[in-house]
């Protein structure tokens, strides 16, 4: 069975999705290819280049991205975490159609008070299958 070019990517690696010891980028497939991700991979990596993507950064398409990125220097408070679920809402709701929200949440890390922690809960609308994708943003503008 084939997959729709929709649900269908090249494979990166990230360290914020899964940390290793090698360097971030494309990953090759056992033929020298580029390593492909299909169907739940696929939509998960889409969420995660929309959510880590600075409207700006895409030449092509300017508003694609996600304005988290203007909570740095804020505050760890629930204002800050409102801001924070309010952007990715925002950013899910008009770049990522493949998905239905379940759960959107942020807090301060009970370990690191300078990081917010986001805890987000979809369905796949194709499939009805769940997943979550969890991530942090440093507020003290250093990379996490």
């Amino acid at each position: 069975m084939t997959t729709k070019a929709r649900y269908r990517a090249w494979r990166f690696w990230h360290p914020d999705i899964e940390p290793r010891d090698q360097f971030a980028g494309l990953e090759l497939n056992s033929k020298g290819g580029i390593g492909m991700v299909e169907e739940a991979d696929s939509i998960r990596q889409a969420i995660f280049i929309l959510i880590t993507t600075i409207p700006g950064e895409r030449v092509m398409r300017p508003d694609y991205g996600c304005l988290l990125h203007r909570l740095v220097f804020s505050p760890n408070d629930d204002t800050t975490a409102g801001l924070g679920i309010h952007y990715v809402r925002q950013a899910l709701e008009k770049w990522e159609p493949r998905i239905d929200i379940i759960r959107l949440d942020a807090g301060k890390n009970p370990d690191l008070p300078e990081m917010l922690d986001v805890v987000l809960e979809y369905r796949v609308r194709a499939t009805q299958q769940f997943d979550s994708l969890n991530f942090s943003v440093n507020l003290a503008g250093a990379p996490s």
